[in-house]
């Protein structure tokens, strides 16, 4: 195991030892709460690995990683509150609500930020959704759906449809780059292959990973210097 492997592997554990499985990805009417976590806290599952357990919450997890695009969770999970006001998480209903309400629905989703893009967008992935009539899309063929890029992609597979893909955010790229990993500048593709060609972790881990570097890369890596204050990581500087 060279260097870099040992440290990606050994970072997994020092995070997932500081601040505990994260029970990700949120669905908003579990009854569940993460303490640990900085931010929203509700319908988080620590432990608990079984989601998402029907193709509603499958749904949910999918346009809530078309919602968090460009804004936090706690904007999201408004989001998805309101909407669940006028439907369920069923692409069919959200095509037609879409519609017959564009504009109530758009209000729905103002508070996500780029409401008018990401209305389009939740459009596009329902129709895709439908068309995969319960099959698991391919990362090819999800990327052709417009308003879905690299790590929304990476999230709906990983979440959604439980897949082993790697989802590389701007916390990954500044927290490894500041440990001299990766440069920051390399290519999300790039980085992506970094560690999945490295991290010896299931699916389980893969998610409890992503969601761990999120809540780790809040306290440290939000603002400039990043990770100037990171004790708990700097042991793993390169």
């Amino acid at each position: 195991m060279n260097k870099i492997q040992e440290n990606i592997n050994l970072i997994f554990k020092k995070l997932l030892n500081t601040y505990n499985p994260q029970g990700w990805w949120p669905i908003i009417d579990f009854d569940g709460k993460n303490p640990t976590k900085t931010g929203a806290t509700n319908g988080y599952h620590p432990n608990y690995y079984e989601f998402p357990r029907n193709s509603e919450e499958q749904f949910e997890i999918i346009i809530g990683a078309i919602l968090t695009q460009n804004t936090s969770w706690i904007s999201v999970e408004k989001a998805l509150v309101n909407l669940k006001e006028f439907i369920n998480f069923n692409p069919n209903e959200l095509i037609n609500f879409a519609k017959l309400n564009e504009n109530k629905f758009k209000r729905a989703i103002k508070v996500s930020g780029y409401f008018n893009q990401k209305f389009n967008y939740l459009v596009n992935i329902s129709n895709f959704y439908i068309s995969l009539d319960g099959q698991t899309p391919t990362r090819k063929k999800l990327l052709t759906v417009k308003g879905v890029g690299d790590e929304t992609a990476d999230s709906i597979l990983l979440y959604a449809y439980v897949t082993k893909e790697f989802v590389v955010d701007a916390y990954t790229k500044r927290m490894f780059s500041y440990l001299n990993i990766l440069n920051e500048k390399d290519s999300y593709l790039k980085i992506k292959k970094l560690f999945e060609d490295n991290f010896k972790g299931n699916v389980y881990d893969y998610q409890e990973y992503h969601a761990l570097i999120v809540e780790h890369g809040k306290r440290y890596y939000s603002k400039k210097p990043y990770g100037i204050n990171d004790k708990i990581l700097n042991e793993f500087k390169m």
